[in-house]
């Protein structure tokens, strides 16, 4: 019930979100005029738009049904779009998505899947995640530079610094025992603090877990060519997710700027926003795009006055 009361909190604060950040970008904007740029897209970009987020999904199931393949875990594609959109929702409504992985590895418990391969295959996946979304924001900055102010660059500079602490983490999950046993005893300790009821027991229960995990992760090891396929899948997942804003783009008409150059803006602005600590980082993508797209798309679809960017500067501080 306390779970349940929490998400529902985080919820809620993820709807107040989104009517405040389009409260803020659409309050001095006349929204008619907004469905009537609308109704005169080009609607087969936006299907095609929408086959881009099919296609996202399936491949984060394809990862994930790969690594618990490889472990030996049952587990249908179906089965892996719902583990997939699990932690896409609850990653949204949680901040810094600290909600998604415990999600998905519940879920994954509930179909008989071990805690200590869920949470292996959940791991490969992040720092997968984690190496995409590094290497391509680097190859991206060094052609979208002039795009950023110095505002958008401090906020580059911290997302950056979040997502690579955040790997490192994955990886010592992923293959150093020793400080995975450490972390365990730390948060026995914690709980101890807290006078927790059977610690003892908690403590033989999760080492019993980290030692099937470890020699899962041992095997992973051993098994280099499976993370280059998670890894080539995750590349060819964010390259069809990023150019979902060039797809936008074409549907309008416009042509001045190529995929190349809006694909990378893309994921210059998926690093700046993806580590920020709000639900689904409600505001701060939305202000963000506004900052680095105004330079793209006519004064017309984005208003670049001042009184703009500074709500979405704002909308940076607050989501923050």
């Amino acid at each position: 019930m306390k779970k349940t009361k929490k998400y529902f909190k985080n919820f809620i604060l993820f709807v107040a979100l989104i009517v405040l950040t389009f409260y803020i970008i659409l309050k001095d904007r006349d929204v008619t005029q907004i469905f009537s740029i609308l109704s005169n897209v080009d609607k087969k970009f936006i299907v095609f738009a929408v086959l881009c987020m099919f296609v996202y999904i399936f491949c984060e199931a394809i990862n994930i049904g790969r690594t618990l393949k490889v472990l030996n875990e049952k587990s249908s594609f179906f089965r892996n779009v719902k583990y997939a959109l699990i932690g896409f929702f609850f990653s949204s409504i949680t901040p810094a998505a600290s909600g998604g992985q415990p999600m998905q590895i519940y879920y994954m418990y509930k179909d008989r899947i071990s805690i200590a391969n869920s949470t292996l295959a959940l791991l490969i996946n992040l720092a997968c995640v984690q190496i995409v979304t590094i290497t391509m924001a680097f190859v991206s900055l060094a052609f979208n530079y002039k795009y950023l102010n110095d505002f958008l660059i401090g906020f580059f500079v911290i997302g950056i610094i979040l997502n690579l602490s955040a790997l490192v983490l994955w990886l010592i999950f992923i293959f150093s025992k020793r400080m995975t046993k450490g972390l365990i005893n730390f948060t026995v300790k914690i709980l101890k603090l807290f006078k927790i009821k059977n610690i003892e027991g908690k403590q033989e229960k999760l080492e019993k877990e980290l030692n099937v995990y470890q020699n899962s992760a041992k095997y992973i090891k051993s098994n280099k060519i499976l993370i280059l396929k998670n890894l080539l899948t995750c590349y060819f997942q964010y390259i069809v997710y990023f150019s979902i804003s060039y797809l936008v783009y074409c549907s309008f008409g416009l042509s001045e700027h190529n995929i190349f150059e809006i694909l990378t803006l893309q994921s210059v602005l998926y690093a700046t926003v993806s580590g920020i600590p709000s639900p689904g980082a409600v505001g701060v993508s939305e202000g963000g795009y506004i900052a680095i797209f105004s330079a793209v798309f006519p004064e017309t679809i984005i208003n670049r006055s001042n009184v703009i960017n500074k709500r979405c500067e704002f909308l940076f501080i607050c989501s923050n």
